[in-house]
C-alpha cells in the first residue's frame, strides 16, 4: 500500500476511491490521514467547527457501503444541512445548542455512496455574509493568505478543501455562496439548477427558492460525480428540472461540441466595477475558449444587478426570518439582545415585518429577469463572466457588528453571482488565473435551466487544457 499521508493532499475524491478500490490505500488510512490533516490545519484556518472522528472510524471498521466514493472523507456545511448528533447552528448564537437528530437526505446519500462524514464546517450567521466570520465560531481564514477572507457562505468548506483536509465538501449557494468561496480559494464551485439537489427534509426549494446545495471541489470530475450522487429526485418534490441524457460524470469526461459563448464583462453604471486584473483573467479565458474551437461574442448584461439584488432580496430574507421565528417559538421566548449579530438583527426585523405582497413581487422580479437572461440562451449556449468583481477582502472588512459597512460593502461580492440564484439557472466558477496579489481568480460560466451537463462538459475541457494546481 502507498502512504496515504502523501496521497490525500494531491488526489481528488474520484482518485481516492480508485486507490481504495484497487487496494493501494485502505479506507481507514484515508480517513485517519484526513483527521490528521484537520487537526494540523484547523487551528490555523478555523474551517471545521464540529467533528465526529471516533464515529467515522467506527463506521469504517464496521464496513462501508460499496459505492462510487467508498472511503472518501467529506465535511458538511453547518447551514441548513443536518448530520445526526452534530451541532446544527447555522453560524448563529440563537442555535448554538441545537443538535441534529438525524441525517438530512443529502448527507444520507453521501454515506450510501461510501463517503465518511468527519464533521461540520464554518458558515457566517444564516449565510448572510460573503465572508465567513461568525461571532459564534470566529473567522475562517484563506489558506493562501490567512489575513484574507475565505469567502462565504461556504467559506469553511472551501478552506477545508483548499488546504487538503478533505477532497470535497458540502456547500450551499443562495447568492453566490458556492461560487464566491470557490473563486477565493482556487476551487471548482458549481451551483446547480433550482430543484436539482434535494433539501429534504427541509422544504427550502419552495420557502427559499434562491438557495441550492452542492459541493466545492478540486476537480470537475468530483463535482460531476457528486451531482450524480445527490440529484436523484425525491418522490413528491414539486419543483423539477430536466434530467440529463447521460450521467454528469460522463458529460464532464466528454468535450462539448463547438459552442457559442456570450462574454459579459460589465454590470453597467450603478454597479461595482470589476478589477482590471480579474477582467484580464476573464479575457484570457475567452481566448482559451476560442483556441478550443468555440465562438466568443461580447454581449451586454440584460439586467441591472444592483436593482435585481434589491428586488429579489426577500427570496432569502423572508426564509431567514421564518427560521428565526420558528426557533424562538421552539424555545418559548422572545428574541434576546445577543441572539443575533447586529447585521442579522436588522435584517430579521426588516423581513419579519414585510407584507406577503413583497415576496410575491420578488418572485415576479425573478421570473422577469429569468426571461431576460433566458433570451440570451436563444443565441448563446453559455455565458462567460467574472465570478467576483474584487479580490478576497481582508478579514474584518465585512464586519457584521457594523451594519452600515455591511450594507455598503457586502453586495459588491455577489454582483456577478446572485442573478443566477434569482433565475434558478446553473453556474460554475473555475479557478483559471490569479490576481495581482497572487490570489485565485474564478471565472464563471452559466447556462439555461437544467444544463449542468453542458457546463460540466465545457469545464472538463478547460481543466484539461489549462490544469489548475491544488494548494495543498
Amino acid at each position: 500500500m502507498s502512504d496515504a499521508r502523501t496521497t490525500l493532499p494531491d488526489t481528488d475524491a474520484v482518485g481516492m476511491a480508485e486507490l481504495v478500490r484497487n487496494g493501494e490505500v485502505s479506507a481507514r488510512e484515508l480517513v485517519e490521514t484526513s483527521i490528521a490533516r484537520i487537526e494540523e490545519e484547523n487551528p490555523r484556518l478555523n474551517a471545521v467547527i464540529a467533528t465526529r472522528f471516533e464515529e467515522a472510524l467506527a463506521e469504517v471498521d464496521a464496513g462501508l457501503p460499496d459505492g462510487p466514493l467508498t472511503g472518501v472523507p467529506v465535511l458538511i456545511k453547518d447551514l441548513s444541512m443536518q448530520v445526526g448528533g452534530l451541532p446544527n447552528t447555522n453560524g448563529s448564537r440563537l442555535f448554538a445548542d441545537n443538535v441534529a437528530e438525524r441525517d438530512a437526505e443529502l448527507v444520507a446519500r453521501y454515506k450510501r455512496a461510501g463517503m465518511v462524514v468527519l464533521g461540520m464546517t464554518n458558515s457566517p450567521e444564516f449565510g448572510l455574509s460573503p465572508s465567513t466570520e461568525p461571532l459564534l465560531h470566529g473567522p475562517s481564514r484563506n489558506p493562501r493568505n490567512v489575513d484574507r477572507s475565505t469567502g462565504g457562505s461556504s467559506g469553511g468548506s472551501a478552506a477545508a478543501v483548499a488546504s487538503g483536509m478533505v477532497p470535497v465538501a458540502h456547500a450551499s449557494d443562495g447568492g453566490g455562496s458556492i461560487r464566491i468561496p470557490a473563486a477565493m480559494n482556487g476551487l471548482v464551485g458549481l451551483k446547480p439548477s433550482r430543484g436539482r439537489v434535494t433539501p429534504y427534509p427541509r422544504p427550502s426549494t419552495l420557502s427559499g427558492p434562491a438557495s441550492v446545495h452542492h459541493v466545492v471541489a478540486t476537480s470537475v470530475r468530483d463535482s460531476a460525480l457528486m451531482l450524480d450522487i445527490s440529484s436523484v429526485r425525491v418522490p413528491g418534490t414539486v419543483i423539477g428540472v430536466p434530467e440529463p441524457g447521460v450521467s454528469f460524470a460522463a458529460s464532464a469526461a466528454t468535450a462539448p461540441r463547438p459552442l457559442r459563448i456570450g462574454l459579459i464583462t460589465s454590470l453597467g453604471e450603478g454597479n461595482v466595477a470589476t478589477q482590471a486584473d480579474i477582467l484580464g483573467v476573464v479575457e484570457a479565458t475567452a481566448k482559451l475558449c476560442e483556441s478550443l474551437g468555440h465562438t466568443v461574442v461580447p454581449v451586454a448584461a440584460p439586467y441591472d444587478a444592483a436593482a435585481l439584488a434589491a428586488e429579489a432580496a426577500p427570496l432569502m430574507g423572508v426564509s431567514f426570518a421564518v427560521s428565526v421565528e420558528e426557533r424562538l417559538t421552539a424555545l418559548g421566548r422572545e428574541i434576546a439582545d445577543d441572539d443575533l449579530e447586529p447585521f442579522s438583527r436588522i435584517l430579521f426585523e426588516h423581513y419579519a415585518a414585510l407584507p406577503a405582497t413583497t415576496l410575491a413581487a420578488a418572485l415576479a422580479a425573478s421570473q422577469r429577469v429569468g426571461w431576460e437572461v433566458g433570451a440570451l440562451f436563444t443565441k448563446y449556449d453559455v455565458l462567460l463572466t467574472p465570478t467576483l468583481a474584487l479580490s478576497p477582502p481582508e478579514l474584518g472588512l465585512l464586519d457584521t457588528t457594523n451594519p452600515e459597512v455591511m450594507y455598503t460593502t457586502a453586495g459588491k461580492y455577489a454582483g456577478w453571482t446572485a442573478v443566477f440564484n434569482a433565475t434558478g439557472m446553473p453556474a460554475i466558477s473555475l479557478p483559471l488565473g490569479t490576481d495581482e496579489l497572487g490570489l485565485p481568480v474564478g471565472v464563471q460560466f452559466a447556462a439555461d435551466l437544467g444544463q449542468e451537463a453542458l457546463l460540466l462538459s465545457l469545464a472538463g475541457q478547460l481543466e484539461a487544457a489549462q490544469p489548475w494546481q491544488r494548494l495543498a
